[in-house]
């Protein structure tokens, strides 16, 4: 095995070690980031008004999101039935 194909493997490890980059995630993944970025954490329900996305889509960007390492979710102390999702500092 050369030098550079060994880099090269360490490499790919490395990078499936870390997270999904915010480019590499669908539109609707994006814009709910954004939407995080700028109002801080927030409901499902108060993405979905803010963004203009339905329900649906903001679960799976959300679920995207949470995957990828980006966000993270805790229960809402208001009502034990949502979660309040926030970016990952």
């Amino acid at each position: 095995m050369s030098t550079t194909e060994s880099d090269a493997d360490v490499e790919s490890e490395t990078d499936d070690a870390e997270s999904t980059p915010l480019s590499e995630l669908p539109p609707s993944s994006k814009l709910v980031y954004k939407v995080l970025e700028y109002e801080g954490s927030m409901t499902q329900e108060e993405i979905a008004d803010e963004s203009r996305l339905c329900a649906r889509t903001v679960r799976y960007a959300l679920g995207k999101l949470e995957t990828a390492g980006l966000i993270t979710s805790r229960v809402y102390l208001e009502d034990a039935r949502q979660s309040k999702y926030r970016l990952v500092e």
